[in-house]
């Protein structure tokens, strides 16, 4: 069957969006009330099932978007698409449809996560440095293997669920190109989504990443019962950390106070629509993180991202207790009421003493 022959209700070329989870499905949405879509799932069942059926993982699906496993047609027809894939494929998925970009094609990624380069045989653990050279962010990634150079990413406090019910929220798209910031304005922005911009584009990827590893012991804090004013110690201290492990691995300091770092960090601490808040509040009721894993329907990054930033801390010598802390009980078997009990006991004589 030929995908080439949709018929959509605009003259104008449609958006791509590639991967067909929950928020690449609600952005696809959201950019379809002003312009067609093409959504891009590897799986064919689920690609027949939103084009039948008009639907995907809940959400009911815009009738400008049309479902389609093919990158070819995608990029043929795309000039600006938006990959949104979790970190562990991405790399893949850009090698796939490397073959198909030109230089004029503009790629705004939403994946939240970190790639990472290992000598044969080494893990992350047995490595003796992971430094910048080996840890990749998502638009390095897409430099790294396509020809590509308009490259922009989406981060902020994005959950799902409340964009789709259309709630009021906000997002940044960051890039080094006004064109790219200007282009994901235009196709994101409504009466209830605000758009910001941010030319640090490295800087507003790593707090996307780093602070799923705040999320992750903000939900055990809560799974332990422990209070509003504990939270908001692990809130604050792991935003100075976020501040120093990032600048460690490239970002400005700008990026970390702004929407896509103290934005989205709040809410992904204090949300149980957040997967990585749900993460640790599942271990703190004393599940296991294999079990927990093989029962979530979709990614949550910060757990390896915990694995990466321990690694990149250790590297560096940036002093990361909260990430510290996760990691021995993520990987280590340490008890996680222990590890937050010295959290916030911790002595540390200076609030902020990174500006």
């Amino acid at each position: 069957m030929s995908e080439r022959n949709f018929s959509f209700s605009t003259d104008e070329k449609p958006v791509g969006v590639i991967g067909a989870g929950s928020f690449g499905t609600v952005i696809a949405n959201m950019i379809a009330q002003n312009r067609s879509v093409l959504l891009y799932a590897r799986n064919a069942d689920v690609v027949k099932h939103i084009n039948e059926k008009k639907e995907n993982r809940g959400y009911a699906i815009h009738p400008n978007v049309q479902a389609l496993n093919d990158l070819a047609t995608l990029a043929d027809q795309c000039d600006v698409i938006f990959p949104i894939v979790p970190s562990s494929h991405f790399r893949a998925m850009m090698q796939q449809l490397a073959p198909y970009l030109h230089p004029y094609h503009m790629l705004i990624h939403g994946t939240k996560g970190f790639d990472i380069t290992l000598p044969e045989g080494e893990t992350v653990e047995s490595v003796e440095k992971l430094d910048r050279s080996r840890v990749k962010t998502m638009s390095e990634v897409i430099q790294e293997e396509s020809v590509a150079v308009r490259i922009g990413c989406l981060a902020g406090p994005n959950l799902s669920k409340e964009l789709a019910m259309r709630q009021p929220a906000a997002t940044v798209v960051a890039s080094h190109f006004q064109e790219v910031i200007q282009t994901g304005k235009k196709l994101l922005k409504s009466d209830r989504f605000q758009v910001y911009e941010n030319n640090d584009i490295v800087g507003v990827e790593i707090a996307g990443v780093l602070k799923n590893i705040i999320a992750i012991a903000s939900g055990a804090l809560s799974g332990l019962g422990f209070g509003d004013n504990a939270k908001g110690l692990l809130i604050s201290r792991g935003a100075v950390e976020m501040v120093y492990l990032g600048r460690a691995l490239g970002g400005d300091l700008k990026a970390f106070l702004g929407v896509a770092g103290i934005g989205d960090l709040v809410t992904t601490c204090n949300s149980p629509k957040s997967r990585n808040f749900t993460v640790g509040y599942r271990l703190a009721k004393g599940e296991k993180l294999n079990d927990i894993i093989a029962d979530m329907k979709e990614v949550a990054e910060g757990i390896n991202t915990v694995r990466i930033a321990k690694k990149c801390a250790d590297t560096y010598k940036v002093r990361a207790l909260i990430t510290d802390r996760l990691y021995r009980v993520l990987f280590e078997g340490l008890n996680i009421e222990e590890a937050l009990e010295f959290l916030m006991r911790f002595p540390l004589n200076m609030d902020i003493d990174f500006i």
